[in-house]
């Protein structure tokens, strides 16, 4: 599906419950020209298929570089053989280098990107890498200056919340990301968002964790001292089962920002508001 003039995305029904509205990978670029791959996706080999398939129907594209958002395994499953079959340099976040090469058994394949470094592909488009951490360490965001997109991976998603494993970094991350004029945000998981929506995401994933930290507090407040308690003060009963984990774990991270930020206290087995 061609989303901009230099966006194509191809999309994988992926029943993950963490992914509602399914996966998606995209080609970025000229499809006469060169183009730029975004993930690998999962190892299954449908889903590899799937995204040799949708480069055949592009017309087989030059592909300049395979860049990555990060390193979980549904972005990287599948590199070894998009690799061999697209014989595309990779690109990441310098931290996940060495494990790509590890896993193409080739250091020169993969190289490291630099912060906020300029990926030039087919039809004049350019991609900037932003290290974005929070959801993971070695996270990035790619911007399209040209058709103010931004390919956000597992940092906003299109139907959902994703899960943080640092707080403070993330909700910086969700800065930087404003920084760049965008009007549709391509996310790894869920749907397109186009304008006007795609313009105010960001901002609205950053206020959603603004107004979750201030329900953690309200649940301290309460007497509720751990991840588990407060995460069934404040999401709704009829939360999917398989979610309550990921629940208790973005509570957790909510506590261990307001601890680094000397709100919240942290004693054996739980959590109280400073006095």
């Amino acid at each position: 599906m061609q989303v901009t003039p230099h966006v194509y995305a191809m999309h994988i029904p992926d029943v993950a419950v963490a992914h509602p509205g399914g996966s998606n990978n995209y080609f970025v670029g000229d499809p006469s020209q060169e183009m730029v791959l975004i993930d690998t996706g999962d190892h299954h080999r449908k889903w590899i298929k799937a995204i040799l398939d949708y480069h055949a129907e592009l017309g087989k594209p030059k592909i300049g570089a395979i860049v990555i958002t990060h390193g979980h395994v549904d972005h990287i499953g599948g590199l070894d053989r998009i690799h061999e079959a697209l014989e595309a340099p990779v690109r990441c976040h310098p931290k996940l280098v060495k494990r790509l090469q590890e896993m193409l058994d080739d250091e020169d394949a993969v190289t490291p990107l630099k912060s906020r470094e300029l990926i030039k592909t087919g039809g004049g488009a350019t991609l900037r890498a932003l290290f974005t951490p929070g959801h993971e360490v070695d996270h990035v965001c790619y911007h399209l200056r040209e058709d103010r997109v931004m390919f956000t991976g597992d940092t906003v998603l299109g139907a959902s919340s994703t899960s943080v494993g640092n707080l403070g970094d993330y909700m910086k991350s969700l800065e930087l990301i404003m920084k760049f004029r965008h009007d549709t945000v391509c996310p790894a998981h869920g749907p397109v968002v186009p304008p006007p929506k795609g313009k105010g995401l960001v901002r609205w994933q950053m206020e959603h964790r603004l107004q979750r930290e201030r329900e953690v507090l309200a649940a301290l407040e309460k007497g509720h001292g751990n991840a588990p308690d407060i995460a069934r003060d404040i999401y709704p009963k009829n939360l999917k089962k398989g979610l309550w984990r990921s629940a208790e774990r973005n509570v957790s991270t909510h506590l261990d920002k307001l601890v680094n930020d000397g709100t919240v206290d942290e004693v054996p087995a739980s959590f109280r508001l400073k006095d």
